[in-house]
């Protein structure tokens, strides 16, 4: 009797899926339900190339519409779900639409974190996170000339990078004393933060937004703790998100910082439903507990693990190293596993320089590095990391001593 998977998100784990589940050679019915009118496409560009035109709305799209044909797959774009009955196994959309499955795959991802303040809801105040954002933000930019950027992780730096070249004025404003506070070291953010500064960002750093008030002029004046005040003609906020678990929560399924699995990415109230990508909280062996990644690796890789387990006999363990990446002018930066709670790191090339990686520790053990423009340190991270293989100090600031020679005897 043939089998129906309904995946509910269209980015990158909910397409990952479809594919993987085909390539594992599920032959039975694929539905890809999402709420964006969009064939599924890219979502690291929109913050990079799109922005500043080096990539095409055309580049962003992961296939043509005769793929799904020839995959058999089908898509209901633009289609809202109002809830899932899980005694009739169906998902429900607001017209009363329902549609049966044998298993669910939620990958419904994330959403921007509103900026609590005042004003924060005026015309020319701009999230980045779909297609459709990057589109007013980019009509936006056109007539544009000063920018405020109100957050200093990956998504606010990139698309400072972004308006710098495009000859706009940014200036980004940060709660944090440092750039990407929560992933990285002060020692790696002073890099971003010179570079930055170096092509012509202005910072405004350990500062709280208070309320954002408009010109008459069409301007937007924004007020900061201590009295300071920045005006600009457009605001890109970037304050991080939150996991999209609403349907889940309403179909009973336990959820925290976002639908909780087991190690087969299942959820622990229903076998035959399972969260993936940005939605998904699990317990993560690197990590050693139980957490959320906002990450396009992590999201493909759930996602194929998913796929072994409905096609396979046996099911899949979730155990992939996570790893992330941010490009900002010239620096490129590759981080493989996760650095929260090290407590000793070392370099390997010249600190503070634009080419090195440091290398995180906890207890003696090799738990994360990140590499800025080395590329062949990381994949060896990877590798390192994935085997549980602990480099010494020494052989860390060797930079003649090959780090996949540790390999060999694995």
């Amino acid at each position: 009797m043939s089998q129906r998977v309904v995946i509910i998100g269209a980015g990158h784990a909910g397409l990952q899926a479809a594919v993987s589940l085909r390539e594992e050679g599920f032959s039975g019915e694929l539905v890809i339900i999402d709420a964006e009118r969009d064939l599924p496409y890219q979502k690291p560009p929109l913050s990079k190339g799109f922005l500043n035109n080096k990539q095409t709305e055309e580049n962003l799209i992961f296939r043509l519409p005769h793929f799904y044909e020839a995959q058999q797959i089908k898509l209901h774009l633009g289609m809202e779900l109002t809830r899932i009955d899980r005694d009739k196994q169906q998902v429900i959309g607001q017209s009363g639409e329902a549609i049966a499955y044998d298993y669910l795959i939620l990958a419904t991802g994330a959403r921007n974190r509103p900026l609590p303040v005042a004003g924060a809801q005026q015309e020319r105040v701009f999230y980045l996170r779909t297609l459709e954002d990057a589109r007013r933000i980019k009509q936006a930019m056109e007539t544009c000339l000063r920018v405020a950027v109100i957050g200093g992780g990956f998504i606010g730096l990139e698309f400072a990078a972004c308006a710098r070249e495009l000859g706009k004025e940014v200036t980004l404003i940060e709660a944090q004393p440092n750039l990407m506070n929560r992933v990285i070291p002060p020692v790696l953010s002073e890099v971003f933060r010179m570079q930055h500064q170096k092509m012509g960002v202005e910072f405004l750093l350990n500062n709280q937004v208070l309320e954002i008030r408009p010109e008459s002029n069409d301007a937007l004046t924004i007020e900061l703790r201590g009295g300071q005040q920045c005006v600009a003609d457009m605001i890109v906020v970037g304050i991080g998100v939150m996991p999209n678990i609403e349907l889940a929560q309403a179909a009973g399924l336990t959820c925290e910082n976002g639908i909780v699995v087991n190690d087969s990415l299942q959820s622990t109230d229903d076998p035959r439903i399972f969260a993936i990508g940005d939605c998904a909280q699990y317990f993560n062996r690197f990590a050693g507990r139980k957490t959320r990644l906002e990450s396009v690796q992590n999201a493909t890789d759930q996602a194929k693990c998913v796929a072994k387990t409905i096609q396979g006999a046996e099911p899949c363990t979730f155990e992939a190293i996570p790893w992330f990446w941010t490009y900002q002018y010239d620096l490129k930066l590759q981080m493989a596993g996760l650095s929260e709670g090290y407590d000793e790191y070392h370099c390997r090339g010249e600190l503070g320089s634009d080419k090195f990686s440091l290398f995180y520790y906890r207890t003696g053990k090799l738990i994360a590095v990140d590499s800025l423009n080395r590329p062949t340190d990381h994949l060896a991270a990877r590798k390192l990391l994935q085997a549980g293989v602990s480099p010494s100090i020494e052989q860390v600031k060797n930079e003649a001593f090959k780090l996949n020679d540790l390999l060999r005897n694995e």
